[in-house]
């Protein structure tokens, strides 16, 4: 029985302050700020933070996170502070995620608690929370009173220097230009018929009057004719690519060092070396990595029109809750099409290949 004692309540308080301070970790993978502003715009944006209080926020909570796994681990104010407080952190996640299932969508998605590192349903966060708020209320009785109190200069210190820490991982950035512009302007693709058309030959009987005389002269004429296709729209893009709302335009999502990026670039490339009428394509790169875009483009068999994104800008374009890889088919700027994430909506190649083949008269009747 004092072995149980003894034991048992620091094997609680191992494993609550491991699941703390993983989480912490986990959302900054694989870089602090990368993850942390795909933190920022997956999940806090949704709550209605602002782009200026999101920043602040997230770094906050995370560095709160450490400090709690940290402090789990010490007896100072641990029964009259940091236990309770550890609850309380728990059960307001647990009501948030409640929320966003029940009222707002249902158990789909990453819920963010691990970041992108161990992907998590809101349903699986909601069991693995209320388990720990249980452990936690266990522990809270079989810790002795006399251990309730302590110095309250260690909780302090630790907070502010894991806060601190997370900041100086992940500085704030000021507010950068929507995109940088790319080496590959000049060796830009050429650009698709801007007007389609059929020209029509045609023998037509001219008369002439010319010294009484009726002359029969056999002529060629062009007739323009308009093939059946969407009316020109904004797509939103052409501060990137000028002429990216004329004709059939394949606009692509990617992040330099994703796999499934570039497996799609490789498929994408594959189905144009096969197809001399298969739409552009040009690219909008995350700058996550972006020395790694060269070997992007070996991978995918090679290169094409590109720009380079910031992080935040780059997410709220691919949309909210959307992942990479993104493909959009583009016809006059109009969206036809539009391929996400690696899941339900992931990049069909076949289907595509379909798709771009149809005569817009077909795209019609879906």
């Amino acid at each position: 029985m004092n072995d149980y004692k003894k034991y048992f309540p620091w094997t609680i308080r191992v494993l609550v302050s491991f699941l703390f301070i993983i989480s912490a970790i986990a959302k900054m993978y694989p870089s602090p700020y990368f993850a942390i502003s795909t933190f920022e715009v997956k999940q806090l944006y949704s709550l209605g933070f602002s782009e200026a209080i999101a920043p602040y926020f997230s770094r906050t909570l995370i560095g709160i996170e450490m400090a709690l796994g940290l402090l789990l681990l010490q007896n100072n104010w641990l029964k009259k502070f940091i236990i309770p407080t550890t609850i309380l952190l728990l059960a307001v996640f647990v009501g948030h995620l409640t929320f966003v299932t029940f009222l707002k969508g249902g158990n789909t998605g990453n819920c963010g608690c691990f970041g992108e590192l161990i992907p998590m349903t809101p349903i699986q966060a909601i069991i693995k929370n209320i388990a720990a708020i249980g452990l936690l209320g266990y522990l809270y009785f079989l810790i002795p009173k006399e251990n309730k109190n302590g110095n309250f200069w260690v909780l302090t210190t630790v907070l502010f220097a894991t806060i601190m820490a997370i900041y100086m991982l992940a500085p704030i950035q000021p507010p950068a230009a929507n995109f940088t512009v790319s080496p590959s302007e000049v060796i830009s693709e050429p650009d698709s018929n801007e007007t389609l058309n059929d020209t029509i030959t045609s023998k037509e009987l001219v008369t002439e009057k010319d010294t009484n005389k009726t002359i029969k002269k056999d002529s060629i004429v062009k007739t323009e004719v308009k093939i059946n296709e969407p009316k020109k729209t904004k797509s939103g893009y052409a501060n990137f690519f000028p002429k990216i709302d004329s004709g059939r335009k394949v606009l692509c999502f990617f992040v330099p060092g994703c796999d499934h990026c570039r497996e799609v670039a490789k498929e994408l490339n594959e189905m144009k070396q096969k197809d001399k009428n298969f739409p552009e394509i040009q690219v909008l790169f995350m700058n996550e990595e972006a020395d790694l875009i060269p070997e992007f483009f070996k991978v995918a068999g090679t290169q094409y029109p590109y720009k380079i994104i910031e992080i935040i800008p780059f997410w709220k374009m691919l949309g909210t809750g959307k992942d990479t890889p993104g493909v959009k088919y583009l016809w006059n700027g109009n969206e036809l099409k539009y391929y996400y994430g690696i899941t339900d909506n992931k990049f069909n190649a076949a289907e595509f290949k379909e798709l771009v083949n149809k005569p817009f008269a077909d795209l019609k009747k879906k």
